[in-house]
C-alpha cells in the first residue's frame, strides 16, 4: 500500500503553500480540490509586505500574475474626513500589491505544479477514514489516497473539519465583506490604496485597491454582531458609493466590471481546534484571518508552510500535532489578541479621529504608519520583545 506524506484538501493560498513547502523537502504530497483553476475568489486582492515575503519565499514568479499591480501610496480618511496621504518606502523592494485572486491563486497551483506536488483540481473531497498510521481520503473521481498525515485548507466551513466532526455548528465569522470591481476609475482610486472609515460602517471600513489601467476592487467589510444583518450589506452599497469623497475618488466614469459579491471571513484562530487525528487545518479552516482588518492571505500562507514543516520534522502523530499547534500559538496568538483590543478602537470615532491625526503629524510617522499598516509587524511587540531586533524598522520589503 503506498502510502504518501501528505494529502491536502483545498488548493488556495494556505494548502499551496504547504503543498510547495513539503514538495520542496522532498516530500511526496497530492492536493485536491473541488474547483478547477483558473477560478474567482471573492477577497478584496491585497497584498501585504507579509504576504509578499511569503510568496517570495516560495518562489512565486510576479510575472506569471497578470495582475499584479503595485502600491507605493494609501490614503486613510477618518470618520471626520480628516485624510492623510501615506507613502510606502520607494526603491525597497515591494510592500504592497494588488493582484485578483483569480490570478494569485492560479499562479500558485502551477508553482505547486513545478515544485513537484500533484494536484487534481476539479474533485471534490468525499470522505476520510482515519487510521493508526495513516489516513485514507477519498475524492470524486480519484483513487483513494493515503497519506501519512491531512491537511485541511478548504475554507471557513471545511468539508475536511466536518467529516471529522470538528466543525462549529452555525458558525457565520466574524466579518462580512462586500466587493466589486469597477473599471474606467480616473480619481485617486485609480493608482492608490484608499481606506475610509466611514461613521456607518465602524468597526468596518470601504476600500479601493488599485488594479491598473483604470481598474480596481471596492468594498467594505462589516463585523458580525446582533444589530448590524450583513443582508443590509446590499442596500449600504449605493449609498457608500455615492456618497462624495468615494464617488470623487472613483471619478465621474467609473463603472461596473461585473456583479458584487459578499462572502464571511472568519477570524478566531485562538479559539478553534487546530489540529485532529492525523490532521491539521490551515488558513481559512483555521479561522486565520486578521480580526482587526480583515487580512486573510499572509495568514493563510503563513499556516501551510507551518503545518508542512511540522509533517517534514518527522515527529509522531501526536508530536506533529503538537509542534503545529505551539508554532501557530507562538506566531499568532499574541497579535490576534491584540488587533482584538485595537479593534474596540476602531469602533469610537474620536479615538479613530485622533489616531489618523496623530499618524499624519509629520513625515516620520507618515512612513512609519504606512509600514506598520503592510509591513505586517507584528501588533503585540510590546507583549513579545523576542521579537525585537536591530533592524525590524527598516526591513526592505519583497521582490527587491
Amino acid at each position: 500500500m503506498n502510502i504518501i506524506d501528505a494529502v491536502v484538501v483545498g488548493a488556495g493560498p494556505a494548502g499551496c503553500a504547504a503543498a510547495i513547502t513539503l514538495a520542496q523537502a522532498g516530500r511526496s504530497v497530492v492536493v485536491v480540490d473541488k474547483a478547477t483553476f483558473p477560478r474567482d475568489k471573492f477577497c478584496g486582492d491585497g497584498l501585504t509586505a507579509g504576504a509578499l515575503r511569503h510568496l517570495e519565499a516560495l518562489g512565486l514568479d510576479p510575472i506569471d500574475v497578470p495582475s499584479w499591480h503595485r502600491v507605493d501610496d494609501i490614503i486613510v480618511r477618518g470618520p471626520n474626513g480628516h485624510e492623510v496621504e501615506f507613502p510606502l518606502p520607494r526603491n525597497q523592494g515591494e510592500f504592497a500589491v494588488v493582484a485578483r485572486r483569480m490570478d494569485l491563486d492560479y499562479a500558485l497551483v502551477k508553482r505547486a505544479r513545478r515544485a513537484g506536488a500533484t494536484i487534481h483540481d476539479g474533485h471534490a473531497f468525499n470522505s476520510i477514514t482515519v487510521h493508526d498510521d495513516h489516513v485514507e481520503v477519498l475524492a470524486d473521481g480519484l483513487d483513494p489516497i493515503r497519506a501519512r498525515f491531512a491537511i485541511g485548507a478548504d475554507g471557513m466551513w471545511s468539508p475536511l473539519r466536518k467529516a471529522l466532526g470538528a466543525a462549529s455548528p452555525h458558525y457565520l465569522g466574524e466579518w462580512h465583506a462586500f466587493r466589486q470591481y469597477f473599471t474606467n476609475v480616473t480619481g485617486s482610486a485609480a493608482d492608490k490604496m484608499i481606506v475610509w472609515f466611514e461613521p456607518s460602517v465602524l468597526p468596518g471600513y470601504v476600500w479601493s485597491f488599485p488594479l491598473g489601467d483604470g481598474r480596481a476592487n471596492v468594498g467594505f467589510g462589516i463585523t458580525r454582531d446582533a444589530s448590524t444583518p450583513t443582508s443590509t450589506m446590499k442596500a449600504q452599497w449605493p449609498a457608500l458609493l455615492a456618497t462624495p469623497h468615494i464617488a470623487a475618488a472613483l471619478g465621474d466614469h467609473a463603472v461596473p466590471e461585473s456583479p458584487h459579491r459578499a462572502w464571511p471571513i472568519p477570524a478566531r484562530i485562538d479559539k478553534v481546534a487546530l489540529t485532529a487525528p492525523r490532521t491539521l487545518f490551515v488558513g481559512d479552516a483555521a479561522a486565520a484571518t486578521d480580526v482587526m482588518t480583515g487580512e486573510g492571505i499572509a495568514q493563510a500562507l503563513l499556516t501551510g508552510e507551518l503545518a508542512a514543516r511540522a509533517v517534514i520534522s518527522g515527529a509522531t502523530a501526536d508530536g506533529v500535532r503538537a509542534r503545529y499547534e505551539e508554532s501557530i500559538k507562538h506566531a499568532l496568538f499574541a497579535d490576534h489578541r491584540m488587533s482584538v483590543v485595537l479593534q474596540s478602537a476602531l469602533a469610537r470615532p474620536r479615538a479613530l479621529d485622533a489616531a489618523v491625526r496623530v499618524a499624519g503629524l509629520s513625515g516620520w510617522t507618515r512612513r512609519n504608519f504606512a509600514r506598520w499598516l503592510f509591513e505586517d509587524y507584528p501588533r503585540a511587540l510590546l507583549l513579545t520583545p523576542r521579537r525585537w531586533h536591530r533592524h525590524m524598522f527598516g526591513t526592505a520589503g519583497a521582490y527587491r
